[in-house]
């Protein structure tokens, strides 16, 4: 085990800003506690696997613990983990709800994990589905096909694991993709992104509108996987997940008292351009909930296709 202590010079909410990097409640791959105590995240390096938790005490100074052959990278990267890259200051809110939010909300900063592979399988496996189809599939592929999270058994959480591997994935039979609710859409897209991940950890370097362009050149990746992937690998505060089933309609109902389509939703973030992202988080974390018209939307279960 190795640790390192950092004292964020700013507000934070711990949770919260790592609370983007879960994929629902049984991810095995992020854990906290139910007191509102540590939080456990498993992750892939360019050294190797990494669990590390974190937790805070009294006087604001985080506490991270890290296992495995690529903890010392993921600790070396707390800060960025954490926000300290990002710019809130720069932020103008236009709306009331957005200026109510972010007034009530200091500590909420955009995260960026620096590592692409861990971010897009999830992304990819939420095109087009429910969450829960998704989260399901995510849970599956790593029960089965990763390996079990480096670190103490008798202090982690029962059932971490590691995110698959690009060669896992690369090893998964087309029977076993079936198993876990993935379609072949999806399924091609992954294992396109697994045969050139290497070079897609680039996008994390080149950040912005370039990095999501580099990501989008992969057959499968379009604008709203590009988004999800950009707003927590590198913290992209312009990253909106255009194309989204909900996004456009909360933010419409939110700001303006009627749903949106992308187009609508554009003209409304424009003038938060270089920090449309912020802005939807803000209405995300609001408290704002719109109303509800019919039934929700009913998950597929491809394994029975």
């Amino acid at each position: 085990m190795i640790e390192r202590e950092w004292r964020p010079p700013y507000p934070l909410d711990l949770t919260g800003v790592l609370a983007p990097l879960r994929r629902g409640r049984g991810d095995p791959t992020w854990r906290s506690a139910s007191d509102g105590g540590a939080i456990w995240r498993v992750s892939t390096t360019p050294d190797g696997a990494a669990t590390v938790r974190l937790h805070r005490r009294g006087d604001g100074t985080v506490v991270a613990a890290g296992w495995g052959p690529g903890a010392q990278w993921e600790l070396d990267g707390l800060p960025v983990l954490l926000g300290a890259e990002d710019n809130p200051e720069e932020f103008r809110a236009h709306h009331p709800l957005i200026a109510d939010a972010a007034r009530r909300m200091p500590g909420m900063r955009l995260g960026a994990t620096r590592r692409v592979w861990d971010q897009l399988v999830p992304a990819v496996l939420e095109q087009k589905v429910t969450g829960t189809e998704a989260r399901r599939s995510w849970r599956e592929l790593c029960r089965r096909f990763s390996d079990p999270a480096p670190g103490p058994a008798e202090l982690m959480p029962a059932g971490m694991r590691v995110p698959p591997t690009p060669a896992q994935i690369r090893g998964v039979p087309d029977w076993e993709w079936h198993k876990a609710g993935v379609d072949s859409a999806r399924r091609r897209a992954i294992l396109a992104c697994a045969a050139v991940a290497h070079r897609l950890e680039r996008a994390a370097e080149l950040r912005g509108e370039e990095g999501r362009v580099l990501l989008r050149r992969i057959p499968g990746i379009g604008i709203w996987t590009a988004a999800e992937i950009a707003q927590r690998a590198w913290g992209d505060a312009d990253a909106v997940s255009f194309g989204d089933f909900h996004i456009p309609t909360v933010v419409g109902w939110a700001l303006v008292g009627r749903p949106l389509d992308d187009a609508g939703m554009l003209h409304e973030l424009a003038p938060y351009v270089p920090q449309r992202q912020r802005a939807v988080r803000y209405v995300e974390s609001s408290g704002f909930r719109r109303p509800r018209f019919g039934p929700r939307f009913s998950p597929r279960d491809y394994r029975a296709l």
